[in-house]
């Protein structure tokens, strides 16, 4: 079968409006307002990679056969990284170097967040977790420990929810205490 380059599968509608909502929600105003994430780039990045690592946890936790789409998903991203990269001025023969980079980045920061999540006997490590990699090390240490009360309120909201589901919902960060 010829396959239409333009045409729209509604899989590729899923992986458009899941990411678009993990993008979405990490852009929230509250994270950088109030909670004290750096509004910079790479604080901006680390909320993303934040959002995108619960979903693909979720995805991964739930019945056979999403792990492609978590893939897919994952693509998604790094094609937005990359698109930034050009936006920015990046050029041509330095993406790929700066692409390693973001793959290097998000599989350490899943990696510590997936161990961090998964020994829940230690609920300060999270927040060691969120503070070193969001917050970088530096800053506020009570917004780290907010942030890592609303990673432990996502996982609950996200294990609730049927994904993959036309919309991905997160809590609103104004509804995690201070």
């Amino acid at each position: 079968m010829i396959s239409l380059p333009f045409r729209r599968s509604p899989r590729n509608a899923t992986i458009e409006a899941v990411y678009g909502m993990i993008v979405a929600q990490a852009r929230s105003p509250e994270f950088y307002r109030d909670y004290g994430v750096p509004d910079t780039v790479e604080g901006r990045f680390d909320m993303i990679v934040l959002h995108l690592v619960l979903v693909l946890r979720r995805l991964r936790g739930q019945a056979q056969g999403l792990d492609p789409l978590g893939q897919q998903i994952f693509d998604r991203f790094c094609r937005d990284m990359d698109g930034n990269f050009r936006e920015m001025g990046v050029g041509d023969l330095a993406v790929p170097r700066k692409m390693r980079q973001v793959a290097e980045a998000f599989y350490g920061r899943a990696g510590a967040y997936e161990e961090a999540l998964a020994g829940s006997a230690n609920p300060a490590a999270l927040t060691e977790v969120v503070f070193r990699n969001v917050y970088g090390g530096t800053g506020s240490p009570a917004g780290a420990e907010r942030l890592a009360g609303y990673v432990r309120e996502s996982v609950r909201s996200l294990e609730l929810q049927g994904l993959p589901g036309a919309e991905v919902r997160f809590p609103h960060p104004d509804e995690i205490a201070a």
